[in-house]
């Protein structure tokens, strides 16, 4: 009997942006409504998940702007769109806290990876609050700081 392949474990895609831009609160873990040439192309790494957010509309999650490349060889019998929505998979109790802080000003939801999770495929969603221009430069400036004292520390256990 021939051994089953392992799905790839990790990540398949980050929205680094989306952590520049915003403040996070909270995080949830949703399941994503998927073809089946979509999961191919996750499983070689084609998406991107800049610019992407979530609406929410109908007491449903839907993520929109993310981008999965779709392969030659596996969709040639339907018409692919890279950029279509997704529905995400969420809780009622989820979907609800989402609705009612979503509302608030200055709070957005947004996709901040994609990754598996044994065999299915995970999106990460984040609730956060957007930062001002003067936060984003802090925020860098101890980035930097935090960056140089890492590397005096290393350095100074070389010498020794």
């Amino acid at each position: 009997m021939a051994k089953q392949k392992k799905h790839p474990e990790g990540t398949i895609a980050q929205n680094k942006k989306a952590r520049h831009d915003y403040f996070i609160e909270h995080k949830f873990e949703a399941g994503l409504v998927l073809s089946g040439w979509e999961v191919k192309s996750l499983r070689a790494g084609k998406a991107q998940l800049i610019d992407s957010y979530v609406l929410l509309k109908d007491g449903e999650a839907w993520l929109l702007g993310s981008h999965i490349t779709p392969l030659t060889a596996a969709s040639t019998h339907v018409i692919a769109d890279p950029v279509r929505t997704r529905k995400l998979l969420l809780n009622k109790r989820e979907l609800e806290k989402l609705f009612t802080l979503v509302q608030q000003k200055g709070y957005a939801c947004v996709a901040l990876s994609m990754y598996w999770k044994q065999h299915l495929i995970k999106c990460e969603i984040a609730l956060g609050k957007g930062k001002k221009e003067y936060d984003k430069r802090h925020t860098e400036r101890e980035r930097d700081s935090d960056r140089e004292l890492h590397r005096a520390v290393r350095t100074k256990g070389k010498d020794e």
